[in-house]
Formats: structure tokens, C-alpha cells, sequence
């Protein structure tokens, strides 16, 4: 009877894990071909534009008359727009049609017109060449090749079409290599463009670790991943070495609320500023108060216009151990600290926060974004190091 039954529940696995397999194959190659059949319309729009005989007829109407002509779904004229958009943003995708994806063109094209692949080839060799982005993955080809390969092969046009609203090619290039590093979702890899990612990863004097510290917050799964470790105010327009008061730093902040809460996270919601707190008969001020609705607790922030000292964190221990015995409601999580300071050392933070509440952070802030160049060339060993 057991073994019946073993027998029985090893079919239902076979049929089950052989189902779920050739169902991925079929969404990847769906993904391709959709991906391929943009690139091939908008190498036809591009030419038409440039060479056609009768272009000065359509004009700028170009693109609706032939959606208008064509009435099939899925090529309106956003799409069309957004077709030769591929075509010009990924001009490396060309040379991979003729020798890797001839299973997915048209018999009419992959077989009758090699003259056509030929041209697609030869024009993505010009665009290339002529393009502005000195990023460059190997001197290799086949590497080169066996890169927008995979780029092709996993990921979506819908992350294309996100990739595209990038006109910086090194931007655009960390944000590629992130979606195949870590399979980003289309929500996701727009979540990681619109925190700055990219900029955020280039401040870090360690690059690689701010890196892998980014990776890992891709998927927040418990209160550390909902804390960054550096923050970016470049929307207050100051600069770096402007000398501030702590006063003036959190009015700022607060006048420019939405962008902070932008900054700190999807959850956060303001409740306090200088938030009083009575202890032996004398009040502090926690700086500011708010309350993240995802992990349900409170969170405090210290604003601090100086590197990290350690009776800072002593103080913001304070108020978080009076908000978990005096505010927090049953139903509450245990509250958060966040300290904000210009410069913190690693081991000093380390050794400062041994024994304390584990829910205590102590993040970096910055008043402008790093040097294009300098992020250029930690994209640039990125890619040197892709295989």
C-alpha cells in the first residue's frame, strides 16, 4: 500500500516539476521573442525614416498612421515609439540576431533575407561605434556577445522599457547588471531607480560592499532591511561643506517633507518634531518621531551636523527605551533609532552599540551625489568582471 501510494505521489511530482519547467521556457521565450520583434520594428522605423522613399508623406504622423493601418493590439503608437527607442538605445543587440537568434525571426527574414540581418548587423556596428558610452565589457566580442546574450534572454521588455528612461549609459549599465545579478522584478528595478540606487552605491568609500549591502536589501524581509545605511538630502540644494546647525538641518528636512519621506522609505509616516519626553522631572527632545506602518512601531531619528560619537547613540538609546516602556501600544513593535550623522566609523559604531538594543542604527547622510566619473569607473569593473 506504501508503496502505491510513493509511486502515486512521484507521478504527481513529475508531472508537476515537468509542467512548471516548460511553462518558464515558454514565458522566456515568449520574453525574447517580444523583445526581438520591438528591436527588428524599430530597425524597420529607423529606416524607413532615413531611406524610405515616401517617409516625407507620413512626417511626424509616421508612427500613428501605422498603428492606425496595422489596428493589431500591442503596437500602438506608444509601442512603436518605444520600439525604436530599443532599437537605438541597444544598438549591440544587432549583432546577436544572425548568429544566435535565427529561431525566433520570421522564415522570411531568417531565411530568404540574410541581406536585411546583414544590414541590422552592420548598422549596430555604426550606432555603436558612434555612441557616447566609453563603457566597454571586454575586448573579447564573444564575452561582449555572451552579455546582451543573457540581457536578452533575462530580461523582460518591460524592464527594457524602464532601462530606457536612463539616457546615462554607465547608469544604465549598473542598473542592467543589478536586474541580472539579482533577477530584479519590474517593481523592483523601478523602486531601485527612483531611491538612487546607483548614486547611493557610488558614495560608499567600499563600493563593493555598499554593493552587496544594496543586493541584500532588494527583498526586506525583517526590521534591518528597512533601514539604510546611507541616506542622500542633494533635494535641499546645500552643499557638502556648508556648515549647518542641527536646527536648521531638520527644518530643512521638514520643509521638504515628501522628498524625506521619499528618502527614508516606502512605510514611514511623520508624527513628531521635537517630540518631549519627561524624565526625573526634566524634558528632552527626541528630534524627529515617525511611525512605520509595514513594521508597525515607531521610529525615532537624531540628527546629528557631525561625525559619530558614541554618546550619541547613548542618548538615542534613551529615547528609544522610554518610547518601548511609555508609548509602544500592545499591539506595536518594539520602536527604532536611527541616528544620522556626516562620517561613522565602523569599528567605533561597532563597539558603541555591543549590548545595546538591536533595533538601534546609525546611518551616514550626504548633501550631494558623487562624481559621474567616479561611479564610471566602478561600472566599468563591474562589467570587466562580468562573465
Amino acid at each position: 500500500m506504501s508503496k502505491e501510494v510513493l509511486n502515486f505521489n512521484s507521478l504527481v511530482s513529475l508531472v508537476e516539476q515537468t509542467h512548471l519547467h516548460f511553462q518558464q521556457q515558454a514565458v522566456k521565450a515568449v520574453n525574447v521573442s517580444l523583445t526581438i520583434r520591438n528591436y527588428l520594428i524599430g530597425f524597420y522605423l529607423v529606416e524607413f525614416e532615413q531611406k524610405g522613399e515616401d517617409r516625407a508623406a507620413y512626417g511626424e504622423k509616421l508612427l500613428r498612421s501605422i498603428s492606425d493601418k496595422l489596428s493589431t493590439k500591442g503596437l500602438s503608437e506608444t509601442n512603436l515609439k518605444l520600439a525604436r527607442q530599443f532599437y537605438q538605445t541597444y544598438p549591440q543587440i544587432g549583432g546577436l540576431l544572425k548568429s544566435n537568434f535565427l529561431d525566433f525571426l520570421p522564415v522570411s527574414i531568417s531565411q530568404s533575407s540574410s541581406d536585411l540581418l546583414q544590414s541590422i548587423e552592420n548598422k549596430s556596428i555604426e550606432i555603436s561605434q558612434t555612441a557616447s558610452d566609453s563603457l566597454r565589457i571586454d575586448q573579447n566580442p564573444a564575452k561582449t556577445d555572451n552579455y546582451y546574450k543573457q540581457i536578452l534572454e533575462r530580461i523582460s521588455f518591460s524592464h527594457f522599457v524602464e532601462l530606457m528612461k536612463i539616457e546615462d549609459n554607465t547608469k544604465r549599465t549598473f542598473y542592467e547588471l543589478q536586474t541580472l545579478k539579482t533577477t530584479l522584478s519590474v517593481k523592483e528595478l523601478k523602486r531601485q531607480i527612483n531611491t538612487l540606487a546607483y548614486e547611493r552605491v557610488g558614495m560608499s568609500s567600499n563600493t563593493e560592499l555598499a554593493l552587496e549591502h544594496l543586493q541584500s536589501k532588494i527583498e526586506p524581509a525583517n526590521t534591518n532591511d528597512a533601514i539604510k545605511s546611507i541616506y542622500t538630502f542633494d533635494f535641499l540644494g546645500l552643499k557638502s561643506d556648508k556648515l549647518l546647525e542641527e536646527k536648521e538641518l531638520e527644518s530643512l528636512l521638514l520643509d521638504h517633507l515628501q522628498e524625506f519621506i521619499r528618502e527614508l522609505g516606502y512605510g514611514f509616516c511623520f508624527e513628531y518634531r521635537q517630540k518631549r519626553l519627561l524624565f526625573d522631572d526634566e524634558y528632552f527632545f527626541a528630534d524627529l518621531v515617525f511611525y512605520h506602518r509595514i513594521l508597525k512601531c515607531h521610529v525615532i531619528i537624531e540628527l546629528k551636523v557631525d561625525a559619530f560619537k558614541h554618546e550619541y547613540l547613548s542618548q538615542l538609546n534613551t529615547y528609544v527605551a522610554y518610547y518601548n516602556a511609555n508609548v509602544k501600544r500592545e499591539d506595536d513593535n518594539r520602536a527604532i533609532g536611527i541616528l544620522l550623522c556626516t562620517e561613522k566609523g565602523k569599528q567605533l559604531v561597532e563597539y558603541a552599540t555591543a549590548g545595546m538594543d538591536n533595533n538601534l542604527f546609525v546611518s551616514k547622510y550626504l548633501l550631494q551625489l558623487p562624481k559621474k566619473e567616479e561611479l564610471a569607473a566602478f561600472i566599468q569593473k563591474e562589467l570587466q568582471a562580468w562573465k
